[in-house]
């Protein structure tokens, strides 16, 4: 269905200046193995999808119409790109453009009206904004259009040129105002500046602006163009009127899935501190308190069965390792051989993707080392604490199943990245990295400061023999939308802290810190102090995954 990843060079390129070192973009990027043959159901992995009579299919064949070669990420300028070879019946909904600092790989959706009037052509054009007057490299002269949408219906794409006519009416169909949902900008493709001006020219990636497990924001894959502090072009994204979860895929084609795509995440080579499973964790003497009744602490049942359910995070529960020291020290140390992780499976963007977020336990998190210019400091015990979850999030389209971006979670916050930016190894397995003591999952191994100016909480990371292969053990914990398929673990629902409060002194681990620093980087390290997360810094114990706020949401 149109999902062949090429692109072609527009027939008269007209290019004013060359580049001498060629671009990522100019490659294309391919998953390293073809993709599987899924598992039967019932709309995953067809083709298309149906939005409430506007059937959507993604393409992700492209030809390209106008590219610069200056300004944009890493000032190597963008490139925009007509979808092309669209099944018959369907009709372009917008242009696709990305930055050329990486390869091409990108979607937009075409749509089908199966209802009459879901689609219609627009009534004419407005000329939002022209690369003419700018003396910048570039394959002759780009012009973005505004589709002008009849009464009752919206634009959910612009049409790129590299003439100055307008395009035909017949290029682009717009959208029942009924069938979108409202968008905002993602991240930033291109201006002319090094860094995005923001009065000057900018072009954005768009999604829906209400995301999350029950939001039916459908995204297009199309951009939108902003003209300095002028409101953005106005352009709607698309939306899953009927909340159709029929696309996403059963227990079956998850399974499938998982395997294809299972990630492998390397341990730094000096890590002490291991994933487990957390029944490995409850099975080696973790222990259940309760406020009021601190002497007498009650051991966890192997499934956690004996866990109290539900509630809010009120305080009157939390975990802690063993009384026994060797036992304590044991249980620190984390079995990465008897690690299993846990997969949540939730609709994304109008249930055209699947997330699948895969949970990773380590039963202690140690201390923390921060660097302050050019001095490396140990923390003391700063950043130590107990109950530690951690997660990737898979993004899959429902289309056809393939693998398009891998959320890294990263103290509190986190990144995306694209598959074509990713590392993959034993054919299509994204690879990720854990930080040394801390666990924070980073696409690349080296150093990444939690900082600013030299100064931060280091985050190292490197391969190492220690790999967790999450495809090993898995278990699907919860599938919302799969009703009561099947029944999630007690512990999954524990809703309180899976470790003590803090039970050392912050303010005595740092004057310890600061009486091996010199004067003059006290007051830096001070800053940094103030500035540190709750995770590195903070006095409550972490909660479990279902109180982190992507259960429920998008991971940003």
């Amino acid at each position: 269905m149109g999902n062949c990843l090429s692109f072609t060079p527009s027939a008269s390129p007209n290019v004013v200046s060359k580049k001498t070192k060629p671009s990522p973009i100019e490659t294309s990027f391919k998953l390293p193995s073809p993709l599987p043959t899924w598992p039967p159901g019932e709309g995953f992995g067809h083709g298309t999808i149906d939005l409430d009579g506007l059937r959507v299919c993604q393409i992700s064949s492209l030809n390209k119409v106008w590219a610069t070669q200056e300004g944009g990420p890493d000032d190597l300028g963008a490139s925009f790109f007509d979808p092309s070879q669209i099944p018959q019946g369907f009709f372009m909904l917008g242009s696709y453009s990305q930055p050329n600092n990486r390869s091409l790989y990108g979607w937009v959706l075409a749509g089908k009206d199966e209802v009459g009037g879901a689609l219609k052509t627009p009534l004419d054009y407005t000329l939002v904004w022209s690369s003419k007057s700018l003396k910048i490299k570039q394959d002759g002269i780009g012009y973005i259009w505004l589709p002008t949408a009849p009464d009752g219906y919206t634009a959910v794409g612009v049409v790129v040129t590299n003439s100055p006519e307008k395009p035909s009416l017949e290029k682009i169909r717009c959208v029942r105002s009924d069938l979108t949902d409202q968008c905002e900008v993602d991240t930033w493709i291109w201006g002319p500046g090094k860094q995005s001006d923001p009065n000057g020219f900018n072009t954005f990636s768009l999604r829906p602006s209400n995301r999350g497990r029950q939001a039916m924001g459908v995204c297009v894959g199309t951009f939108v163009a902003q003209n300095g502090n002028a409101t953005p072009t106005s352009v709607a994204c698309l939306k899953n009127v009927s909340s159709n979860l029929s696309f996403m895929p059963n227990l079956n084609q998850i399974q499938a899935i998982f395997q294809a795509y299972s990630p492998r995440i390397y341990f730094h080579p000096d890590e002490e501190f291991f994933s487990s499973s957390v029944s490995w964790y409850f099975n080696n003497g973790t222990l259940l308190y309760k406020k009021g009744e601190e002497s007498n602490p009650v051991p966890v049942a192997a499934t956690g069965s004996n866990l109290p359910q539900g509630g809010s995070n009120d305080g009157a529960y939390w975990l802690d390792l063993p009384v026994d020291e060797k036992a304590k020290e044991r249980i620190k140390k984390g079995d990465l051989q008897e690690t299993e992780v846990y997969l949540h499976i939730k609709p994304m963007l109008g249930a055209t993707f699947t997330d699948i977020v895969v949970w990773v336990f380590c039963p202690f998190n140690g201390p923390a080392k921060a660097k302050v210019e050019l001095i490396n400091v140990p923390l003391g015990r700063i950043g130590e604490h107990v109950g530690d979850w951690e997660h990737l999030t898979l993004r899959v389209s429902n289309f056809n199943g393939e693998l398009w971006s891998v959320f890294f979670s990263q103290h509190s916050g986190g990144s995306w990245f694209n598959a074509s930016e990713l590392e993959f190894e034993n054919g299509n397995k994204a690879v990720g990295y854990a930080s040394w003591h801390g666990h924070a999952m980073y696409s690349r191994p080296g150093l990444v400061l939690q900082g600013s100016n030299g100064i931060g909480i280091r985050n190292d990371t490197a391969k190492s023999k220690m790999v967790l292969d999450t495809g090993a053990r898995f278990s699907v914990v919860a599938a919302e939308y799969l009703g009561k398929a099947f029944i999630e673990p007690p512990w999954l629902n524990y809703m309180r802290e899976w470790g003590p409060k803090i039970s050392y002194d912050i303010a005595e681990e740092i004057k310890k810190v600061e009486k091996i620093l010199p004067g003059k980087l006290k007051s830096a390290f001070q800053k940094l102090v103030n500035n540190l997360p709750n995770e590195i810094l903070g006095e409550e114990g972490p909660t479990g995954p279902k109180l982190k706020r992507n259960w429920n949401g998008d991971e940003d």
